[in-house]
């Protein structure tokens, strides 16, 4: 949430950090501004999109080589221009943008006001950056200092680059759960919430730890500590993102492209560790581990939306498979309350951008008690990537549209590759049945293509659907968390209520829904219940119920009683998820252009929660 971006160096920051925003507008779009520092300090913000900054900077004194930009996501303060970042302390000289949030900002804030420190906003960034300035008055210290100062007083969440005015030389950042990386180059250093808008200008980075700040000078040199004050040796990595896949790509939509890159990022996850020919699955978080994941007792798996959905897949997977105990957890729930974690547990954390701040809370508690820990995340160098004991990339690339679909299945596929490695490790599954879902499984990402194909059947019935104020989907087995995805999904982007049930749960309260008026979306590919599904499915219209169904190919059954039917290619049911949820997602992105939606940016949304 918030994408902060930031440049000192040689070149005109205007447009780097225009451009920056605009890359990083996923990350917040309630509003947006710049701060340019060159002799002068020029500000301007608005509400709105980084377009409605771009139209009213226009003619404006934009000269500068030293710059930061912030894209917000409200949380203290609603949308405006006077709420919106960049924020200015009360002597002017100090200019601050802040992703996170700082919880005793209030009692701050009052202790100020007894200083005599004026406020003419709503947020909790503004407080900051008047402590800063109070802090550096008091002992008459340089910014560096007086930023560790003050960061030593608040509670809470933060992501923070600062400006002085009168040291104009130099920018000081620091972070602590929520993301900033360093970009350096021999034309100067970049700050910014993630790769995605330096990566064009350098590759090399420092990912910036927990409560460690850092200073950058214009004339190349660099320093980074900790809160403590004590000088850290980073490490210099190099960013591995594509700058094609930042891009739309002659797609109208970011998601739009991102469910036709399915076929690709399902490839990109399985390349290296899958070899259906010589017979092996490699996982090198599990290779370099395997005692402590062959061996656990049971997984523990966390996680937050979509993912919380790839989890409940990823439950059905080891204990169909491996027979392994599989509890699967909110991760704002896990970390609130008391839960119970044994010595052979494993705790699985799933997340997108590897920055969640829930999960990655969940993940300390789980540390302090002693679990072994693995990740399943997009984001290279990410805080959760960091602190798991060991873990898998799905490398799906950039996923710009806040709405997660490539990612997803990129979870799925990684969760799909332990599960069979475990079961066939553990002796589990006979080798026939290993050799039959390898060979399967290589076949998956051909199948999606072919599932894409459908898209103008997908668009018709949507076209049919998309004007309902409410929608239910109902799926079985494997096929259950698929139908809560393709839910969230509609209420997304779309804004249409919608929810996912069991099937067998229709009859316990959401049968007294249904009528002409609602769409039934039933995942109908399970051979194991096909008898039951086609009964739920008589259930529905015998109510007058639109059911649209998601079959397997040949289905003539459900065929003729359903009123829409999307096929997809038979599979082996437990990786029937990775075909099945791709028409949701096309269904629910079709209503949602129908509608009128900003589908990559629906509203209230952003792609990163970084903040409670």
């Amino acid at each position: 949430m918030c994408g902060i971006i930031a440049y000192i160096g040689t070149k005109q920051a205007y447009p780097i950090l225009i451009k920056g925003l605009q890359r990083l507008e996923y990350r917040g779009y309630d509003s947006a501004g710049v701060a340019l520092l060159n002799g002068d300090l020029n500000i301007y913000k608005k509400k709105g999109k980084v377009k409605d900054l771009l139209d009213f900077a226009e003619n404006k004194n934009l000269g500068a080589t030293s710059g930061i930009g912030h894209t917000r996501w409200a949380t203290h303060g609603k949308p405006d221009d006077n709420n919106a970042h960049p924020h200015v302390s009360g002597n002017g000289r100090l200019t601050i943008v802040h992703n996170g949030i700082i919880e005793n900002y209030a009692l701050i804030k009052e202790a100020l006001k007894n200083e005599g420190h004026v406020f003419h906003t709503q947020t909790d960034t503004e407080v900051l950056v008047h402590l800063i300035e109070e802090v550096q008055n008091q002992d008459d210290l340089p910014i560096e200092e007086a930023v560790r100062e003050a960061l030593t007083r608040v509670v809470g969440a933060y992501a923070i680059v600062v400006m002085d005015k009168n040291d104009p030389d130099k920018l000081v950042a620091a972070r602590k759960g929520s993301p900033l990386v360093i970009g350096l180059s021999d034309d100067g250093f970049f700050f910014a919430s993630d790769g995605t808008p330096i990566v064009e200008h350098t590759k090399k980075v420092i990912y910036l730890d927990d409560e460690h700040t850092a200073v950058v000078n214009r004339n190349g040199d660099y320093e980074i500590r900790t809160i403590d004050n004590e000088i850290h040796t980073p490490f210099i990595d190099e960013l591995t993102m594509e700058i094609a896949r930042m891009e739309k790509g002659g797609y109208d939509y970011f998601m739009l492209k991102e469910i036709h890159e399915q076929p690709r990022t399902i490839c990109d996850a399985m390349r290296g560790r899958l070899n259906a020919k010589e017979g092996w699955i490699r996982l090198g978080g599990v290779d370099d581990f395997g005692d402590n994941v062959r061996l656990a007792e049971r997984f523990i798996i966390v996680g937050c939306g979509t993912s919380w959905h790839a989890g409940l897949i990823g439950e059905y997977l080891f204990e169909d498979l491996a027979r392994i105990p599989v509890e699967v957890e909110y991760a704002s729930e896990f970390r609130y309350r008391n839960p119970v974690i044994r010595p052979k547990d494993v705790v699985i954390a799933i997340s997108q951008s590897g920055e969640t701040a829930d999960t990655y809370a969940a993940l300390e508690l789980a540390k302090k008690q002693g679990a072994f820990i693995y990740g399943i995340v997009n984001s290279v160098g990410s805080s959760i990537s960091r602190m798991t004991d060991a873990g898998s990339y799905i490398h799906a690339g950039p996923e710009i549209g806040v709405a997660s679909t490539k990612a997803f299945t990129g979870q799925v596929t990684l969760l799909t590759l332990m599960a069979i490695k475990i079961a066939k490790e553990r002796g589990q599954i006979t080798t026939e049945y290993y050799q039959r879902l390898l060979q399967e499984f290589d076949r998956i990402p051909q199948k999606v293509e072919k599932v894409l194909k459908s898209n103008d059947l997908i668009k018709y019935i949507a076209s049919e659907i998309k004007d309902s104020p409410n929608a239910l989907y109902l799926g079985r087995g494997y096929n259950f968390p698929v139908a809560l995805e393709g839910a969230l999904k509609l209420k997304e982007i779309s804004y249409i209520h919608a929810e996912g049930y069991p099937a067998a749960e229709m009859k316990h309260g959401p049968i007294a829904l249904i009528d002409e008026n609602m769409p039934v979306v039933v995942i109908a590919t399970n051979k194991s219940l096909n008898e039951k599904i086609v009964s739920n499915i008589m259930e529905v219209k015998a109510r007058k119920g639109i059911v649209i169904a998601i079959v397997s190919e040949g289905d003539e059954e459900i065929n003729k009683i359903a009123d829409y039917t999307i096929p997809i290619p038979e599979t082996e049911e437990p990786f029937s998820p990775l075909l099945s949820v791709v028409p949701l997602q096309l269904l629910s992105y079709h209503i949602a252009v129908m509608r009128g939606c900003n589908v990559d940016q629906p509203r209230n949304l952003a792609k990163s929660v970084t903040v409670e």
